[in-house]
């Protein structure tokens, strides 16, 4: 019946094709379609032209025989012989990309590798979803609408093996995405090997309970866990996260969240005393001596060796949920704010966030920090992830400095996504439907057109207390995270929700085919 009435339709002539006919996520800026149809099994060549694109040609090859049972054979003889072509162009934006089939060909063209790679992935969604039905030509020209597509993992509460994470940047991959911010560093766990610093992974990664049940009962599991990623681990992770232009953005928590850091090397501390890795959730006093110069030889001989396995642009540094007790009652910290002038302990966290900043500066690095940063005085450089609501992004925007918004409300993707909240896995609270996330836009009507260029885009938080296993994590990120693609590719003014889900039901299927625990409450809309 789907194919007789493209058929009716097509009787007419060329014409804008209802983008839930075609069911690709998130919804490309311009897409129409002609007549004809073309069979995925007619595909006999993938070819690259001007361009070096074997990563992409050996993803279609495999997403071809994984439908059809066969790879593209371009010596067989066929009279309807149809080639996929990708061309890089010499100039234009280096993220946008044309696509258009036609009986021939399918043409994915773009003046960089990155706008190949989305074309790819819209070429994927389309074989998928139609596999052994004729698909129709088209052409489509896109491009995302911010620089800034994230998400985000805390693997410190709960831990994810290697595979785990890939699979997770496939689902970014799946919908354009371009950041993943990995939260390696809290209370509850340090997951990364520093090889200056053993202890961190030998005594930081791992804690002796976990919280479990909900956060009033504070009960705990008494059970040894933690674990770490290799510096081989992380390169490889970094790697295949390249391979579909996703840059990886590491989070080393500081000032505050450091109770697995002074586990480890509680010299760090502004108390002599012994310390644990927090099996409790939520914030804790101790932190790290903002008066202690060996506090900041320790981070940046750390920063050191994250850079080394890192190559983006961006530094997470936290900054965020710093109680000040601790600092308020250390005589080394007293001097410090003495000494630098500073009025009170707000400045003493800016003088932290700044000394960090010069060190990640001189070794061409930035950092982006909670929108805490903002207290006591912004560093210079640095950028500003407003999750209070908006009005720590609205303030760095209006300072010029590069915003990504992730406000609790719709971003938090650990709040609840269902009224029906006795039904639902136990989450930490809030609600945050699918409606939610897709009726969102990160920019604040509070700006200015100047100040709004500041905003680079937004991202979605899977914070982990309430997620023992990467199902659970599943479970939580989607499909809102096929919501915030939308939200952060496509254009503002042509989002339909009604019509987002038609094509969500049919774009799940993707999904299904990769066994994937995404949450069904839009099913029943």
């Amino acid at each position: 019946m789907k194919t007789y009435l493209l058929i009716v339709i097509l009787s007419f002539g060329f014409f804008q094709i209802s983008f839930s006919q075609m069911n690709l996520i998130p919804k490309p800026v311009q897409l129409t379609v002609d007549e004809g149809f073309i069979e995925i099994v007619n595909i006999q060549e993938v070819v690259s032209e001007n361009g070096s694109f074997e990563f992409e040609q050996e993803l279609i090859i495999r997403t071809i025989h994984q439908i059809t049972g066969k790879k593209p054979n371009p010596d067989k003889q066929n009279d309807n012989k149809l080639t996929i072509l990708l061309r890089q162009l010499d100039e234009g934006d280096s993220a946008a990309y044309k696509f258009f089939i036609d009986n021939k060909q399918i043409v994915i063209e773009s003046s960089g590798k990155v706008g190949i790679y989305y074309g790819v992935q819209t070429l994927l969604q389309i074989l998928q979803h139609y596999k052994n039905e004729p698909i129709p030509q088209l052409a489509i020209s896109d491009y995302p609408r911010f620089s800034w597509r994230g998400m985000h993992l805390d693997c410190s509460r709960h831990f994810f093996s290697v595979e785990e994470i890939k699979r997770y940047l496939d689902y970014l991959a799946l919908y354009k995405m371009n950041v993943f911010h990995w939260h390696l560093t809290d209370d509850q766990g340090w997951r990364i090997e520093i090889k200056a610093y053993p202890e961190l992974t030998k005594t930081g990664a791992w804690r002796s309970g976990t919280m479990v049940g909900p956060y009033s009962n504070h009960q705990y599991d008494n059970l040894n866990y933690g674990g770490y990623y290799t510096q081989d681990q992380i390169h490889e992770i970094v790697h295949y996260a390249s391979q579909r232009h996703i840059t990886v953005v590491p989070e080393i928590e500081m000032p505050g969240h450091s109770l697995a850091v002074l586990a480890s090397y509680p010299r760090l501390a502004c108390r002599d005393t012994f310390f644990e890795v927090g099996k409790r959730w939520g914030v804790y006093e101790d932190v790290f001596c903002a008066g202690n110069d060996s506090v900041f030889l320790f981070l940046e001989n750390v920063l050191k060796e994250i850079m080394g396995l890192f190559p983006g642009e961006y530094i997470h540094i936290g900054g965020d949920e710093c109680p000040k007790t601790r600092w308020k009652e250390c005589a080394l910290c007293q001097r410090r704010m003495q000494q630098e002038q500073l009025v009170d302990e707000h400045q003493l966290q800016s003088y932290f966030i700044q000394r960090i900043e010069k060190y990640l500066n001189a070794n061409g690095r930035r950092i982006i920090g909670w929108d805490e940063i903002l207290e006591g005085g912004l560093a210079p450089n640095a950028a500003v992830m407003s999750w209070r609501g908006t009005e720590g992004g609205i303030e760095a925007a209006r300072m010029q400095h590069p915003v990504v918004m992730t406000p609790g409300k719709p971003c938090y993707f650990d709040h609840y996504q269902s009224v029906k909240k006795d039904t639902e896995p136990l989450a930490i609270g809030g609600l945050n439907t699918l409606e939610d996330v897709y009726h969102y836009n990160p920019l604040p009507q509070d700006l200015s057109e100047e100040e709004k260029a500041y905003i680079l885009g937004a991202q979605g938080n899977v914070w982990t207390e309430y997620m023992k296993t990467f199902s659970q994590v599943e479970y939580m990120a989607l499909p809102r995270m096929a919501a915030l693609s939308e939200v952060l590719w496509s254009a503002e003014e042509t989002k339909d929700y009604g019509e987002f889900l038609t094509r969500l039901r049919e774009n799940v299927k993707i999904l299904d085919t990769k066994k994937t625990n995404y949450a069904k409450h839009f099913l029943q809309e």
